[in-house]
């Protein structure tokens, strides 16, 4: 029987470094599309950018714990305020897996990290 663990896709992306380049990048990215950067204006991107990397290293196995905000409230103020929709969340996941590819990272690997962004859909657009 077989009681090795799998590794998580945190670590078969190539772990903390991974991600740290993979949210700076996509920032880049977003910030230039036309469609979602102006729900980046007036934001700490720094601070925005080390909320995300904790997020990604949580959400892809990294960690055992995440502290911030739950995505239904941290998201809140920009679909009632701001018109966030499912076009813009398309949008983000688009900036995603461009990012990663631009990144080298295998396919099989952006589908995971793409079905794990696209299990907070409902809570990020707070459906």
């Amino acid at each position: 029987m077989d009681t090795e663990e799998k590794p998580t896709l945190f670590d078969r992306i190539g772990g903390e470094a991974a991600v740290d380049a993979a949210v700076d990048l996509f920032y880049q990215k977003v910030l230039a599309d036309e469609r979602i950067k102006h729900f980046f204006e007036g934001v700490d991107m720094k601070r925005q950018a080390s909320h995300q990397k904790k997020f990604l290293t949580f959400a892809f196995g990294g960690s055992a714990g995440y502290s911030g905000k739950n995505m239904r409230a941290a998201h809140k103020r920009l679909v009632e305020d701001m018109g966030l929709n499912e076009s813009h969340f398309q949008a983000v996941m688009e900036n995603l897996g461009a990012t990663l590819q631009e990144l080298g990272v295998p396919d099989d690997l952006i589908g995971e990290a793409a079905a794990i962004a696209h299990s907070t859909k409902d809570d990020v657009l707070n459906k």
